[in-house]
């Protein structure tokens, strides 16, 4: 028996994991140390699952790495990889627990490159879209009755045979002019693009339709070059672009008038069914026959109206003349009435004036009397004003400075200008001017001496 310790009692020795949970802490540890990214390589050993799961190896030159990407996920990867195919992958790094083997869960599949051409489809797109080539302003209806339609596409594409067979079945009377042009392969896009350009300079069609069949984003890429996209915002003529599948997104789709689903959507779009446009003209013309019968029928009942109030000229003459001198006589007694009234008015408001009427002689007498005395008044008051303004006047003169002055006094100021009262105001040396009768002078003070002293 060995003795033990406070430090032997305090020991703890370290959990058993089982291999359960050490792959889980494992798989954790991976989830979170590697987001979600992208893996390009090769598919090797692929294997679809009846659950519908997809099973299959990622490698390169060097390496591989097991991956599994589930269902849901691969009912929307757009296409079944083969063996050898490049792709890329979008995937998350994690542990597969039962077996313990590294793996990778996909998420996401595409073609090797197809994310390289998705970023230049999207600068591409947001360039001309900034330019203002994709503005809702900018798209121009479609008319309601072409006459002609124009196909930019390849003679052997299986959408030419779909656009002119529901041009067939639609409206067989509408003329159909093929710009033949590859859809596909190095140097499409310029050819595409002066496929358009001609059918704009030509001026022969309403209407052109730019399309081809569905395929993968590079079947597809000509219609994604930017030449294709100003060649259909320069046209002269409304587009419709059906370019691949409904699903299918190109950047002459955003630059067309209108984007349709599908190439045969396009020629649906372009063209009304005759048998539409033979049933709308029937129903008009039911329309036009049913408004001509009620408007006959309206006109033949106001013609019988007419002819019941129709009178000869010679009764009409007679109608017309009695009602003139009623007018006339209705008119005399309308003129004569007011006046009468009027008169009636003015003597009684004559012998109310008469009644009221001032005696205008003695007020006159008055205002004479009235006259002479005010002017008598105002020149014995005037006068008065007079004398007392006199008064004053040689008041003032008594008391005028300059008066003053010429009998030898003197104003004295200091240099700023105040009068000088008290000898203590002065100092010497200080500069006094001195007012006189005749002018003034400036003399410096040598000594103040008060009266006091």
């Amino acid at each position: 028996m060995f003795p033990t310790s406070d430090a032997d009692s305090a020991y703890t020795p370290p959990a058993v994991l089982s291999v359960t949970a050490l792959n889980q802490q494992v798989a954790r540890l991976l989830e979170r140390t590697f987001p979600l990214t992208w893996i390009g390589g090769e598919i090797s050993n692929f294997t679809r699952a009846a659950s519908g799961h997809w099973y299959f190896t990622l490698k390169d030159d060097a390496a591989q790495v097991r991956a599994v990407m589930f269902r849901g996920r691969a009912q929307s990867a757009g296409f079944i990889p083969r063996e050898g195919d490049k792709v890329e992958v979008r995937a998350l790094v994690t542990l597969y627990g039962a077996r313990g083997d590294y793996q990778i869960n996909v998420e996401a599949i595409r073609r090797a490159g197809v994310g390289q051409l998705y970023e230049a489809f999207l600068r591409l797109k947001e360039k001309l879209t900034a330019q203002g080539m994709f503005d809702a302003d900018r798209k121009r209806p479609l008319p309601l009755f072409p006459r002609s339609i124009g196909i930019v596409t390849s003679p052997g594409a299986a959408a030419l045979r779909d656009v002119l067979t529901a041009l067939r079945r639609r409206a067989p009377h509408v003329h159909v002019v093929l710009y033949p042009t590859p859809v596909q392969g190095q140097f499409a896009a310029d050819k595409i693009a002066e496929a358009i350009t001609t059918a704009s300079r030509r001026g022969e069609v309403d209407v052109l339709l730019v399309c081809r069949g569905g395929g993968s984003i590079e079947d597809l890429w000509s219609f994604n070059e930017e030449c294709v996209a100003r060649a259909i915002d320069a046209c002269a003529i409304p587009v419709v672009s059906g370019v691949g599948h409904e699903t299918d997104v190109t950047i002459a789709d955003f630059a067309a008038d209108v984007r349709a689903a599908t190439p045969t959507a396009a020629a649906e779009l372009a063209a009304t069914p005759r048998a539409d446009w033979l049933a709308s003209l029937h129903g008009d013309a039911l329309d036009l026959q049913r408004a001509m019968d009620r408007r006959l029928s309206d006109a033949s009942q106001g013609l019988d109206n007419l002819s019941r109030r129709l009178l000869s000229p010679s009764a009409q003459i007679g109608h017309q003349r009695l009602k003139l001198l009623a007018l006339a006589t209705a008119m005399t007694h309308a003129v004569k009435l007011p006046i009468n009234r009027q008169g009636l008015v003015l003597a009684q408001l004559q012998q109310r004036w008469s009644r009221h009427r001032p005696d205008m002689r003695a007020l006159r007498a008055q205002l004479s009397s009235d006259g002479r005395h005010l002017h008598t008044s105002l020149r014995n008051n005037l006068k008065g004003r007079r004398d007392a303004l006199m008064g004053l006047a040689a008041q003032l003169e008594l008391l005028n400075p300059q008066r003053t002055l010429e009998r030898g006094y003197a104003i004295v100021r200091d240099g700023k200008g105040q009068i000088v009262r008290d000898p203590a105001q002065i100092h010497a040396r200080d500069t006094l001017r001195i007012r006189l009768a005749d002018g003034s002078a400036e003399v410096g003070v040598a000594q103040v001496q008060s009266v006091l002293e």
